[in-house]
């Protein structure tokens, strides 16, 4: 039974208040003696239902939240990067495939509100992308506009924006949650934004180790793998552009500050960033480990305010988000706001409340992914010579 299904919370749910109501009723009297046996009875008793609710309340809170996906992702054991789940294909795609760094799984529609047919608001892919550079692999999932099938955008090349995930996360979240394809697919059917691709993953690409998105020394490569491999291969498998200008990268909790970060310290590879409920310098703790091998140097230059003080500011745009009441986030965001200097700029999206999770960042979503998207140009043609017209909302 999976971490995630409901059967298993319910079941549980159901261990725990039978235990309650059994202790109480039916145990407890036969163990009211003062006698050794009794009393360890009674200790053992307790343990039992408290780690039965334990168990309730951790598994409500992990499908609340989403930070584990199964139990190999649980226990460190996830192999996913490497042996996905083959994912349910829908009538009329293409089967799976390997192009480039991109190992496509599966192929799903989305859907548009106003009920219009075929691939009106675009296609989903079940993929596992793959890092020639830094050798790590991660599952994730692209969302392509309508435009992309289209025959007179076939030399056309599109912008880029990749969404990722607090830590642990699971880039499913980003779909099943917080439901971007579908936001992106509105937007773009409404000429909110430019036709752009999504991808939609995790910033865990070593789990179960919190790299923060830091090329560790002697350790995972997870920012050349953002800021490189993860362009490399999408290059190398959709028609998608190569420059700064044509890449964007969003992202929550965690993800915001991995957003962030790598725009920040890689304005040749990302033009625009936005930060939900991001931080601005990373945690170290027994998730982490040692991120900068005992170095004070790369320890500072991964930490956002101190490169705004010490650094030139990158020719980059970010929105930073965060609450007025709810969100821990709020001073050190408004002291990031303060310290923003051109030729960077800094938009921002602060709500009167909301707390530090999916109900909060769903608010900002409609607001936060157009912005984005508008930041970004579009690629020059595909093919040299073929004129590429200017994507618009599919008819």
């Amino acid at each position: 039974m999976g971490l995630t299904a409901i059967k298993l919370e319910l079941l549980v749910g159901l261990l725990a208040v039978a235990g309650l109501v059994t202790t109480v009723w039916w145990i407890w009297p036969r163990l009211s003696a003062r006698t050794f046996p009794s009393i360890l009875g009674r200790v053992g008793v307790l343990l039992l239902n408290q780690i039965l609710t334990l168990a309730l309340l951790g598994l409500a809170l992990n499908n609340y939240f989403g930070f584990y996906g199964s139990w190999a992702d649980l226990l460190g054991t996830d192999t996913s990067q490497s042996a996905p789940i083959v994912a349910d294909q829908g009538p009329g795609v293409p089967p799976a495939e390997v192009t480039g760094g991109v190992q496509v799984i599966g192929t799903t529609r989305v859907p548009l509100i106003s009920g219009r047919n075929g691939d009106a608001g675009g296609r989903l892919q079940q993929v596992v992308i793959s890092g020639a550079t830094s050798r790590l692999s991660s599952p994730a999932y692209i969302y392509l506009p309508p435009q992309y099938f289209e025959e007179r955008y076939a030399n056309t090349r599109f912008p880029v924006i990749v969404a990722l995930t607090g830590y642990p996360g699971d880039a499913r979240n980003l779909v099943t949650r917080m439901n971007m394809p579908a936001v992106a697919a509105r937007a773009i059917d409404r000429r909110e934004m430019i036709p752009t691709i999504m991808v939609l993953m995790r910033p865990t690409v070593a789990p179960p180790r919190d790299t923060e998105c830091v090329d560790v020394p002697g350790g995972p490569q997870a920012e050349t793998y953002f800021t490189k491999d993860l362009k490399e291969a999408m290059a190398g498998s959709f028609r998608v552009g190569t420059d700064a200008a044509n890449w964007g990268i969003l992202g929550a909790s965690t993800g915001g500050y991995c957003a962030l970060k790598i725009a920040m310290r890689h304005p040749e590879a990302y033009s625009a960033a936005v930060s939900l409920s991001g931080y601005f310098k990373p945690p170290i703790d027994a998730t982490t480990g040692d991120l900068f091998g005992g170095s004070r140097k790369l320890r500072n230059e991964n930490d956002m305010m101190w490169r705004l003080d010490h650094l030139p500011h990158p020719p980059i745009s970010v929105l930073v988000t965060s609450s007025r009441k709810g969100e821990s986030n709020y001073p050190s965001t408004l002291a990031f706001l303060r310290a923003v200097k051109p030729p960077m700029q800094a938009a921002s999206l602060i709500l009167p409340s909301g707390g530090h999770n999916f109900n909060t960042w769903i608010r900002e979503l409609p607001q936060a992914l157009p912005w984005l998207a508008q930041q970004l140009h579009m690629p020059s043609p595909a093919s040299p010579g073929s004129p590429a017209p200017a994507p618009s909302p599919s008819s």
